[in-house]
């Protein structure tokens, strides 16, 4: 007969795991959290709690890396304690001698112990340690004591205990120049350009020269260098752009012609021959760019495209802008002069709707958001479409409140759609905020003049303006007008005849023209407005006063 099935106990209904115990470390002692601790310390910038999290870190872990960074998180917060203990534990976990000798020396140095630093560095550059040089000029160029790194740089960075690696010659003797060890650090240049000769230790003396005021003795140091390698092309940049400040263009440019090229010395060139006026060569560096290997033309679109402008090829400029990539440091710009060039070649729409968009990419870039808006009222100021431009004014206004440029532009605008009180308010808040402003104090004047209102204060304004340049032709044509104004007519008439005569501009013709006309001169009136015709056929203003003279 079968046994009858007892119910098992509780201590046998128990499973094994539910026996067993897990530790959990406090987290002083779990090396996870005290490094992701750290970490999140030093991504807040908190130096102090990082260098404690790194100290209990290091000393539950094995990993020398661990020990290290803690010895300079100690060395940073200018801890001398902690430090000694992380560079004992780095040494226990197997730092090399070169790591510990730069450590205590940067200790020492930290402490103003100049012998015990000495001694630290003399082992770090005696150690065979590749870097040796490199820990050693880390040592003191993170010095908080300059005059002390400089003397321990001069006692022990010496031609004798220099390697022969014209690198470590240049970095001590640049280290110098900036600890302000002028004399030594053009004698180490010296025994580097002597020992070695390489180009670079040209350079390095040339730059020398340069810093103390001798530019024909850099330069001639510099074209040795050029000599010894002609295929340098950063000793090209550099000795044509010393070349291109003192105004040897040709000279800079015919050494920029031969040898290699590349984005840096065809964007060179184009500035030397802009600077010189030279557009033949303006053309030549554009075709020459224009047929480079890929890379560098598309690294170069901007600049193709402003030599495209400069040369007059506007569709080709519109194409090389369209090239330049969104994350290229002139994608802004390259835009805007897109939108420009658009209007210019008679496609306004088009125009207007490329800075619709930028304004809608940059509405996090105030800078930006505010030019777009600008280049469009601008536009629209071409186009003589004054209500649109006052529209994009104020929207700019929005994101610069009270910018003097865009008050300016916003009561051009509204004096000339007949808004004669908001263009004085902005001509008014303008000057409030640059009360010198000669334009300003010149456009409210004549607002005021135009409108036959207030002609006192517009006499005082403009003859502000005409004392600060009593040779602007449109400040002249403002006082000329505000003689009209006033009934002076022979006076008006003299000083619009002057200011036409000097500048031919259409709207002082029109305010000349209706002068004569009112002083009985019909026939010198109509060849003035002939002559304005001729200028600007469309000007809105000659048609206006034409119906108001001839009704």
């Amino acid at each position: 007969m079968p046994h009858r099935a007892q119910a098992p106990s509780a201590a046998a209904a128990s499973q094994p795991l539910a026996r067993m115990t897990v530790v959990t470390p406090d987290l002083d002692h779990d090396l996870l959290a005290q490094l992701m601790a750290g970490e999140l310390a030093l991504s807040s910038a908190d130096l102090k709690s990082a260098s404690q999290s790194y100290g209990k870190a290091m000393m539950i872990s094995n990993d020398p890396e661990v020990a290290g960074k803690a010895v300079a998180l100690a060395i940073a917060i200018h801890d001398p304690d902690a430090a000694k203990r992380a560079i004992d534990r780095w040494q226990a976990l197997g730092a090399t001698s070169a790591q510990l000798a730069q450590a205590r020396a940067q200790l020492a140095v930290e402490q103003g112990q100049s012998e015990e630093a000495r001694r630290q560095l003399s082992l770090l550059i005696t150690s065979g340690e590749k870097d040796a040089w490199r820990m050693f000029g880390r040592v003191l160029i993170g010095s908080r004591d300059p005059a002390l790194a400089g003397n321990l740089l001069q006692a022990l960075g010496t031609p004798d205990h220099l390697p022969a690696d014209p690198k470590a010659w240049l970095a001590m003797s640049e280290l110098g120049e900036q600890l302000g060890r002028h004399a030594y650090a053009q004698q180490i240049a010296d025994g580097a350009l002597k020992r070695f000769g390489t180009a670079e230790t040209y350079a390095w003396a040339a730059q020398l020269k340069l810093n103390n005021g001798d530019r024909t003795g850099g330069l001639n140091l510099l074209r040795e260098a050029q000599v010894k390698d002609p295929n340098n092309i950063g000793l090209r940049l550099t000795y044509a752009s010393l070349l291109g400040q003192s105004g040897q263009y040709a000279q800079a440019a015919h050494l920029l012609e031969k040898g290699p090229q590349n984005a840096q010395t065809y964007a060179l060139r184009a500035a030397l021959a802009a600077n010189a006026k030279d557009n033949k060569t303006l053309g030549q560096v554009y075709q020459q760019l224009s047929q480079a290997p890929d890379d560098v033309r598309s690294s170069s679109a901007y600049l193709l495209g402003q030599l495209a402008e400069v040369l007059g090829h506007k569709e080709d400029a519109l194409k090389w802008y369209d090239q330049v990539p969104d994350d290229d440091d002139h994608a802004f710009d390259a835009d805007l002069r897109s939108a420009i060039l658009l209007q210019d070649l008679g496609r306004s729409a088009e125009a207007h709707q490329q800075l619709a968009e930028m304004q809608t990419d940059y509405l996090d870039q105030p800078a930006q958001l505010r030019r777009a808006y600008e280049v469009d009222a601008d536009l629209y100021l071409r186009e003589r479409r004054y209500a649109e431009a006052t529209d994009a004014f104020s929207h700019a206004l929005q994101v610069a409140p009270d910018d003097p440029d865009l008050l300016y532009g916003r009561g051009l605008a509204y004096a000339e759609i007949g808004k004669i009180d908001l263009a004085v308010a902005d001509f008014r808040r303008l000057l409030q905020i640059k009360p010198d402003d000669v334009d300003a104090s010149n456009a409210l004047g004549f607002t005021l003049a135009d409108a036959d209102r207030d002609l006192s204060e517009a006499e005082r304004l403009i003859a502000t303006a005409r004392a600060a340049k009593p040779n602007d032709p449109s400040i002249a044509d403002s006082w000329g007008w505000l003689q009209y104004r006033l009934g002076h007519l022979d006076q008006a008439a003299d000083v619009l005849r002057s200011a036409w005569q000097s500048g031919k501009d259409a709207d002082v013709g029109v305010h000349l023209g209706e002068v004569l006309w009112k002083q009985g001169h019909h026939q010198q009136a109509e060849q003035v407005f002939d002559e304005v015709r001729h200028i600007d056929p469309h000007n809105a203003a000659l048609q206006q006063t034409l119906k108001r003279l001839q009704p």
